[in-house]
Formats: C-alpha cells, structure tokens, sequence
C-alpha cells in the first residue's frame, strides 16, 4: 500500500498575506526614481518631435538657405526650442529638391553627477539618411 503524503502538509487557513511595510517602501523608492527619470526625459522626446516638425514647416516655406534658417527659428521660438538653431541645420540641395537634417545631443541631469545623454538626429529625407554637417568649414 502507498502511503499518502498529503497527512504531513499542514495548510494554514488564517495565514497572513500581503506585503511589508519594508517591501512597500523599496518597492516606493523604485517607482519614484522611475518616475523622475520619466518625468526629466519625457520633455526632450517632446522638444525633438516640434524639431522634426519645424523642419518640415522650414522646408515647406521654400526659399533660399537663410529664408529656411529664419522660418526655423521663429517657429522654436512659438515651440520653446532651445537645443538647436536654425544656423545649426544642414540644409542641402539634391537634384533641385531641398533636403533639411539636423544632428544634436541632450544632456539631462538626474542627480549629481549622473545625467542621461541623447543624440537626437532627423531629416526630411524620404530615404532618413542624415546628412552630416561639413565640420571643416567651421
């Protein structure tokens, strides 16, 4: 005969459940920190979209290089732009058909000496290559 191992399982039916005060309080702390770098990175997602759509407007409007540079700059003042420039964009010219990139880093603090860096770049190029800006005639 096979004995029954279910005699020596004691089951507690009044157990206590749920978390400790301890674990509540780490568990706390993560999403708080989460929650601060959601809250400090969200902001530069925010400014690199009004830069992706300034370009297009920039390029929209026609015109010479500065005339595109001026267009920029009017709307990241209406969008509070601060991390790039109209003088900043590369504006080309392929075939008759204007093409605007722009390449830029973010730095965000978190705290102290620890930040958070992004590099951000786009292009109203259909094809999304980027063009570089020439650094040697700077």
């Amino acid at each position: 005969m096979a004995k029954s191992t279910s005699k020596n399982r004691q089951y507690r039916i009044n157990g206590e459940r749920g978390v400790s005060l301890s674990g509540l309080i780490v568990v706390l702390i993560v999403l708080g920190a989460l929650a601060l770098v959601v809250i400090k990175v969200v902001p530069a997602f925010i400014e690199y979209r009004a830069v992706k759509d300034a370009i297009v407007k920039a390029k929209a409007t026609g015109g010479t290089v500065r005339e595109m540079q001026t267009s920029f700059d009017k709307n990241a003042d209406i969008n509070n732009i601060d991390a790039i420039h109209g003088r900043d964009l590369v504006i080309s010219r392929d075939g008759g058909d204007t093409q605007i990139s722009f390449e830029y880093e973010k730095r965000i603090p978190l705290a102290g000496n620890v930040s958070l860096l992004f590099d951000f770049a786009g292009t109203t190029d259909p094809s999304g290559v980027v063009n570089k800006p020439d650094t040697a005639a700077k």
